[in-house]
């Protein structure tokens, strides 16, 4: 055998580090009289490999965030939690209420349509459909398509006719206080939290939100049905009209991570929702931790596709924080997180 070729196919190895963990998946032959909870799940994906050992991390950070407790003061981790308004439309819908009815979480950023596909979904349904189905015949039908999710023109239609009433209302709010000694000033938080009383529907993210008092901050709000039915109302509503304030936000949402004694992030999804959070975490040098849930690249250098090392570059998650970043669609693997860590703190508790 010729020694150049010998040495190159057995070249001879370093030592292992005695921290390297070995590549293990789940046996399910240790369950054969019983059925694998969720936990042991997610804990033997840990060691798999790929994205299972993401998901793994991203439990065990979030259940970092989950308990930990100040020494002095006793305070909780700070948790931010960003979704685009694909997965309210979608069946995640259900986890993040569950999040906001128990409490688990302390402040919300989402986009316009995460907003307002939660309330549409209280006055009509959204159907599973397909992803094949052309677009051309649903226009015709008056159906707009999410993916593989269907939802009629008239479900717009009662949103409509359910939202213009309060924005008559909060008009005539914001114009009675104009001289008193506080004059009413509307934000995309105080919007959402006004809404979330209206609607009285415990299905309702927001109505937890309002009931528990955790801001929802929405940058964009104008950015959908919410922002055409603000639109139109400027018509009817002339010569006033309502005016949404983005600055009072801003500050409010930055001073909470600036007085949060450790600050989490959770973020599902890209853009808006994710740089908002993290340009928050900016204002206190940094999160101590944060798990990013998404399908995009970092190769075109967009915000959405960036790990969590390049927000350490920007002094929005701290050098020695834990983070990690899971390449999912957030349906698939959110609802494994939450029974993992969030959830089963209700089991235990009952």
């Amino acid at each position: 055998m010729p020694s150049s070729a010998a040495d190159a196919v057995l070249k001879r190895s370093d030592p292992v580090s005695d921290e390297a963990r070995e590549v293990q998946g789940i046996d399910f032959n240790e369950y054969a009289d019983r059925s694998i909870t969720v936990e042991e799940l997610v804990a033997g994906m840990t060691t798999m490999g790929f994205q299972a050992t993401s998901v793994g991390e991203a439990v065990e950070i979030i259940e970092g965030m989950r308990i930990w407790r100040d020494p002095e003061t006793g305070e909780k981790t700070t948790i931010f939690l960003g979704y685009t308004s694909n997965l309210i439309s979608s069946g995640l819908r259900e986890t993040l209420r569950y999040l906001v009815q128990r409490k688990h979480v302390s402040a919300i950023v989402t986009t316009a349509g995460g907003v307002e596909e939660d309330f549409i979904k209280c006055l009509a349904p959204t159907y599973l459909g397909s992803f094949s189905t052309p677009g051309a015949s649903l226009r015709a039908k008056g159906m707009n398509r999410i993916g593989n999710l269907i939802v009629p023109n008239s479900n717009y239609c009662a949103f409509e006719d359910w939202v213009v009433p309060i924005l008559d209302k909060m008009l005539d709010e914001q114009e009675s206080s104009r001289c008193s000694e506080e004059p009413l000033h509307w934000t995309p938080s105080k919007v959402i939290n006004r809404l979330g009383r209206e609607i009285n529907d415990e299905r309702s993210v927001y109505y937890w939100a309002w009931r528990n008092n955790i801001p929802v901050f929405c940058p964009a709000l104008t950015d959908g049905s919410l922002g055409d039915m603000l639109y139109f109302h400027t018509f009817k509503s002339s010569p006033e009209q309502l005016r949404v304030d983005i600055v009072e936000d801003i500050r409010k949402i930055n001073t909470i991570a600036v007085r949060a004694k450790r600050a989490g992030m959770i973020v599902l999804g890209g853009g808006i929702v994710k740089h908002h959070i993290a340009n928050a975490c900016l204002m206190r040098n940094g999160a101590e931790s944060a798990v990013y849930i998404n399908t995009a690249q970092e190769f075109d250098g967009s915000d959405a596709g960036a790990r969590p090392d390049e927000a350490v570059s920007w002094g929005k998650i701290k050098a020695d924080g834990d983070s990690v970043k899971v390449y999912a669609e957030a349906t698939v693997v959110f609802p494994l997180i939450v029974a993992a860590t969030f959830a089963k703190v209700n089991k235990a508790s009952s």
